[in-house]
Order: C-alpha cells, then structure tokens, then sequence
C-alpha cells in the first residue's frame, strides 16, 4: 500500500507541475494590459511602464512563473493588480461560500442518487426502472443554469420562498445561509444526481450477474437480500470516480451558477477578474482548482485500494 501511495504522490506532483505551466502561459498569452485596463486609454506612456514596474509585468515570461510558482510553494498568491490585497484573503473570503455551495450540492446529488440507482436496479425492466432512468434522462439534458433560472422565476419571483440571489454572510446564521445556497445547490446537483444514479444502476446491474451474487442466490437470498448485502459495496468503485469528479465539478464548474445567484464564490471572482485582466487572481485561482481536482482524484484512487486489494496488488 505504501509503494502505491508513493507512485499516486509522484504523479499528483508532475500534474500539478505540467499544470501550472499550462495555466500560466495559457492565461497570459490573453490579450490586454492590465496596467491599460487599469489606467485607461488615455493613459500616458510613462504612467503605463511605471504601473507594469510596480506590477512586475516588464519581466520576462519564464521569471514571471517562476516568481508566482515559488510564492504559491510557500503559500504567497501574489497581490491582485485591481484590489491591491492580497489574493490568498479573497480566495479565502471566496471559499466560505463555494466550498458550502460543493459539500451542499454534493450531498443533495448522493443522498437522490443512492436510493434512484438502488431503486431502478432492484426493478429492473418495470415500470419503476423506466420511470426513474426517464427522469435521469431529463436532469441529465437539462442545463443546469436553465434550471436555476427557471427555479428563480418558480420559487422567488412567482412563490417569494427564496431570495433571486445574494448571499447573507454566515454572521447572518447558518440557517439564512443555508437558505441562499439552497436553490443554487439544487441546480448544480440536479444533473449529477441524474449521472450518479445511472452509474450507480448501471454498476448495480453488473455486480448482480456475478458468480458471487448468484451464488448467494442459490442459498437463499431474496435479490433485493443479495443486492444489499453483497452487490451493493462492490458496485462503489465506479460509484467512488464519479463522486470524486462530480465534488471536483462542483467547486471548479459553479461559474455561471454563482453569476446566476449573484454568490461572491470563486465562480464569481474569476468571472470578474477576467473582465479586469487581473491575471494573478484567475491563475492562482485556477491552480487552486486544478490542485484541488488532483488531490480529490488522488484521494479517490487511494479509496479505491482500500476498497478493492486486487487494484494494488503487483504494484
């Protein structure tokens, strides 16, 4: 278990490597002046080289990683061009509310997923199968920022239970809290509750054609007794993937759902750092999402030898 460990470490740190360097030459090849943006158009000359000074924008490409590689290595994210505060706060500020807004979504996403996939596997070809894989079919076609306007016009416009959008502060309460991230957390979890019930079917399904399974059949076990009490851990591997890409999702892809529900989320930071050409705020958020999608994938993967030896065995 340890080799295995050490191998996923190796290739979680060359991820990150390789992805750093794609972040930040991809992002800064994006056209525009920060210090033109920032100073305008009728900015002079001079005015604009003494801002990229300040900036640290005259240096060359390759010291210009270097500098942000090394600063985020010890946990220095640089100073935002626009708010001239350092990033690692709002990426802090930012985070009590997308990270919520994920663990939300996510646990609304599994706790209608489980019983769905378990459901329709149990009953497979009736009439409950169909109607729960129809149902699945649809949040799986239905965009999800479609669905949180529709739920804006549904539940805040029309029936007044939530506010369209905001979010109070967690010195509000958890329950006022709790109440803004509820609708925006239905939108995000709607589609991947429908993908995480398909594959939790789908698993189910295959799990329950095993010999083990039958075996258990033929002494006695009813197949519902069967699914429960050995198909079911089984059938998590697959399960595991898709729970760990779909937090993964869920805290990196809530862009449009925050702009939606005007949430001041990381979504929402990059939005308006892009439109600033505030550079290091969209490349060390960015990183953070990227390491935060390695690190889930690794902790999923680290699960799965834990869950299945066979996965680690020979290596």
């Amino acid at each position: 278990m340890l080799r295995y460990t050490l191998k996923r470490l190796i290739s979680l740190a060359v991820s990150l490597a390789v992805a750093s360097l794609v972040i930040f030459f991809a992002i800064e090849v994006l056209p525009g002046d920060p210090a033109a943006y920032m100073l305008g158009v009728n900015a002079q000359e001079d005015t604009l080289a003494a801002l990229r000074e300040q900036l640290g924008l005259n240096g060359s490409a390759w010291s210009r990683y270097w500098s942000w590689i090394s600063g985020l290595l010890q946990g220095d994210f640089g100073i935002s061009y626009t708010y001239r505060t350092p990033v690692a706060d709002m990426i802090a500020e930012r985070l009590r509310v997308s990270l919520p807004l994920a663990i939300y979504a996510l646990i609304l996403s599994t706790a209608i997923a489980f019983p769905a996939g378990i459901y329709a596997a149990s009953r497979r070809g009736k009439a409950g199968d169909v109607m729960i894989m129809g149902i699945t079919q649809l949040g799986v076609a239905i965009p999800n920022f479609w669905f949180a306007m529709l739920m804006v016009l549904v539940f805040s416009i029309n029936l007044r239970w939530f506010s369209a959008g905001g979010f109070p502060g967690w010195d509000a309460g958890v329950g006022p809290a709790l109440k803004a991230l509820t609708l925006p957390a239905i939108a995000l979890a709607l589609p991947q509750a429908s993908i995480l019930a398909r594959v939790m079917r789908s698993s189910l399904l295959d799990t329950l054609s095993e010999d083990f399974v039958r075996t258990a059949r033929a002494k006695g076990l009813t197949r519902a007794q069967a699914l429960r009490r050995h198909a079911l851990r089984n059938a998590l591997i697959p399960v595991l993937t898709i729970i760990g890409l779909q937090f993964s999702f869920l805290l990196a892809g809530a862009i449009i759902i925050e702009n939606v529900f005007f949430l001041p989320g990381l979504g929402r930071l990059v939005f308006q750092s892009i439109s600033s050409r505030d550079l290091i705020v969209v490349e060390s958020v960015v990183m953070l999402l990227v390491f935060a999608v390695v690190v889930v994938n690794f902790a999923v993967e680290i699960t799965y030898a834990l869950v299945d030896p066979r996965l680690r065995a020979g290596l």
